[in-house]
């Protein structure tokens, strides 16, 4: 589920209009796209679209510049013979001219394209310019008629996720039908708001972003849309604040001896903002109010034996405490940690892991445990809020990863307990005048330094003529016994993918490494559309150091500690943020051992080149995420996520940085004047708020 439902169920009456009755649209095809969980026309207008296709006029090829999407027309001087190459693939390779030079076409897997043309003849072929010494290529590029690029010359073509059986071309006309259709009712912004915001009318945002004329109509679009998630987001902090502020403590404690023991018997001295991260939370455990607060730190900043000592607080007062991490691979990690605590320290903890995997019968005991109040220490993932859960005395709740986690699941946690308090974990370093509107209904503790003896990571922006040597690096590291995590932006390739053919992909690449690199090395992938039991199998390996190469996406950016993984390699690093790529970096050198982070780039141009190199010059994520807000541009716009931290569907949260103050401040305006929305004119915001709040706060990414 997603926001723009939310203004979509109020503000497009046939919202929730099936498929089939979109003129085109047969059960066949409503099949396919209910795959994709698209049911009906607010779902399919809510479909948006990755990329766009601009088809631009055509280009001599003495003329084309590497890496740009470029159409020439070219006659075919050789078909060459199909041939096979790695892994079972095939080659077809075209030469091809024009009056201005020479160049070649190849295409993979595609041998129907030795017939699909003749020597001689004259051909338009769209794709992206590549260059390698003299030789000027294109691989895998669409193939026009004069006619047929003449009809889309000058147009952009919305490009879509998709499913096996269902085309690009498909899902663009059932768009169009759907637009055709839609019943747009009375749009929550005014005209002079609208125009005060510099906002299209709602109806408008969704034809720019479906069927623009141009990429900055597309962008327009896309800023609305970008907009209402985060104004009804934070909104709703705004209204939860309300509710929550200066709640009366239903769960009194004291400081107890154990945490004083604790912190001294640790074999390190935690940093100053461990201690005032602390002292903090000690403070809000102990005072007349309930404890709502963040904590907010780098990745290995230490935030994990923060939220241990939390805990133990709560323990040592007679409570129960729950700590839920966002997959099973991190939470059995926080169990092992704790049950190692407890063992050498003679802990209070009673502890006990409970994830989906946990067998029925296990399951059942551990039920009755918790509800005895035997076990004072829960940890485990989204089963610790299952409506078989009972607490015997909650009196604290910590999530870790805030940002994989929804507000409403956070508090379907809390409300497992009497009022319980509330802490929260984000790895997410951001400013704190970003933070406060992001987590406006948090306290917010920042611990900015690092623990002693962390090595900084050692960092290098790289092009493709680095490879051979950032392969032989990687083997070394290897040979010495370490673990490599290599990051590729997309899953898989996509027939559609004309857009952009150099994107890596996971199992392409993975395919393509085990080839380069032989048997000797343990290779394996791991992506989001994984079910969730395999990817916690495939991490639970690696941790276990029974995989040498773990290619991903950036799944693994919330993921296992895993001491042994020394290089971080990451392609297509232009596509992603400063502050993910840093949040990737952060994944290792968590040993003894120093950590290596190669961001490669396809892109060798003085801008790429400067905004990347921020991450060679400092690790301060606070310092990274503020340059981050500097030269973020808007980037893709439905394309590769950049922000990587809340999943809003449209928005980011650093290239919209100034939506996002927009946001916040319309919204603190508007509660101003009228903060229980009671005035005539604020009905119909406060009737799409609170189904907002009834049906969207399940914030999770993959």
């Amino acid at each position: 589920m997603n926001l723009l439902l939310i203004c979509g169920n109020k503000m497009l009456s046939n919202y929730n209009t099936p498929v089939t009755n979109i003129k085109g649209v047969g059960p066949k095809t409503a099949e396919h796209l209910s795959k994709l969980d698209i049911n009906s026309v607010g779902d399919l207008l809510e479909h948006f679209p990755r990329s766009y296709l601009a088809y631009g006029g055509l280009k001599k090829i003495s003329e084309l510049v590497y890496d740009e999407m470029a159409a020439v027309r070219v006659r075919i001087d050789n078909v060459g013979n199909i041939r096979r190459v790695k892994n079972n693939m095939t080659l077809l390779t075209l030469e091809v001219s024009d009056d201005s030079g020479s160049m070649i076409i190849k295409y993979f897997n595609m041998p129907f394209m030795a017939k699909a043309v003749r020597k001689g003849g004259y051909y338009i072929f769209r794709g992206r310019v590549l260059k390698s010494g003299k030789e000027i290529s294109m691989v895998q590029p669409k193939k026009y008629s004069s006619d047929e690029y003449s009809e889309l010359s000058g147009k952009f073509q919305s490009i879509y996720p998709l499913t096996k059986g269902l085309s690009n071309s498909q899902v663009s006309k059932a768009v169009s039908k759907a637009l055709e259709i839609a019943d747009f009712t009375e749009d929550y912004l005014s005209d002079e708001m609208r125009k005060d915001l510099g906002l299209s009318e709602i109806k408008s945002a969704y034809r720019k972003v479906h069927d623009p004329g141009s990429l900055s109509e597309a962008s327009e679009g896309r800023r609305r849309l970008s907009f209402d998630e985060m104004f009804f987001f934070v909104m709703y902090l705004r209204k939860n604040r309300e509710l929550i502020k200066d709640r009366e403590n239903t769960c009194p404690m004291v400081e107890s001896a154990e945490v004083t023991r604790f912190i001294e018997r640790l074999p390190f001295k935690l940093t100053k903002g461990q201690s005032k991260a602390c002292k903090d939370i000690l403070a809000d455990m102990t005072g007349n109010h309930l404890m709502n607060r963040l904590v907010q730190g780098d990745v290995g900043s230490g935030k994990t034996i923060v939220s241990i000592i939390a805990l133990l607080n709560a323990v040592s007062n007679g409570y129960q405490g729950a700590l839920m991490a966002p997959t099973e691979v991190l939470a059995s990690q926080h169990y092992r940690t704790v049950m190692e605590l407890t063992k050498d320290l003679k802990l209070p903890f009673k502890p006990v892991l409970l994830t989906g995997s946990v067998k029925a019968s296990d399951k059942k005991k551990i039920y009755s445990d918790i509800e005895s109040g035997e076990v004072n220490l829960i940890i485990g993932t989204h089963a610790l809020i299952q409506d078989n859960v009972v607490y015997r005395n909650l009196g604290l709740v910590v999530t870790d990863e805030q940002h994989r986690f929804g507000v409403r699941q956070r508090e379907n946690l809390a409300a497992k307990g009497n009022s319980p308090h509330i802490l929260v974990m984000s790895a997410t370093p951001i400013p704190r005048t970003m933070a406060i509107v992001l987590y406006g209904d948090l306290s917010i503790s920042a611990i900015k330094d690092m623990p002693e003896g962390r090595k900084p990571i050692k960092t290098c922006v790289v092009g493709e003529s680095y490879r051979p040597s950032a392969v032989k690096f990687i083997k070394d590291e290897i040979e010495k016994g370490h673990q490599v995590y290599i990051i590729c932006p997309t899953v898989e390739a996509d027939d559609e993918d004309e857009a952009d053919p150099e994107l890596k992909n996971v199992v392409e690449y993975t395919e393509r490494l085990r080839d380069t690199l032989g048997e000797k090395y343990r290779i394996s992938f791991l992506h989001g559309r994984m079910k969730p039991s395999d990817k916690d199998n495939i991490l639970s390996e690696y941790a276990r150091g029974n995989i040498d190469i773990l290619v991903s996406t950036t799944v693994i950016e919330v993921g296992v500690n895993v001491p042994n993984a020394t290089i971080m390699m990451v392609e297509n690093s232009e596509r992603f943020g400063l502050s993910q790529l840093h949040q990737l970096r952060g994944r290792v050198g968590r040993g003894q051992d120093q950590g290596y982070a190669i961001f490669m780039t396809a892109k060798d141009d003085e801008k790429t080149s400067e905004r990347l190199g921020i991450l060679g010059k400092t690790n301060d994520g606070f310092e990274i995420s503020s340059h981050d807000l500097k030269t973020r541009g808007p980037g893709e716009l439905f394309g590769v996520r950049q922000s990587g931290d809340f999943a809003f569907r449209v928005a980011d949260i650093f290239a919209d940085a100034d939506l996002l103050q927009k946001a916040s401040d319309y919204a603190d305006s508007i509660l101003e004047k009228d903060r229980h929305l009671s005035a005539p004119e604020n009905k119909l915001l406060k009737n799409e708020l609170e189904f907002f709040g009834r049906n969207y706060l399940d914030f999770r990414t993959i």
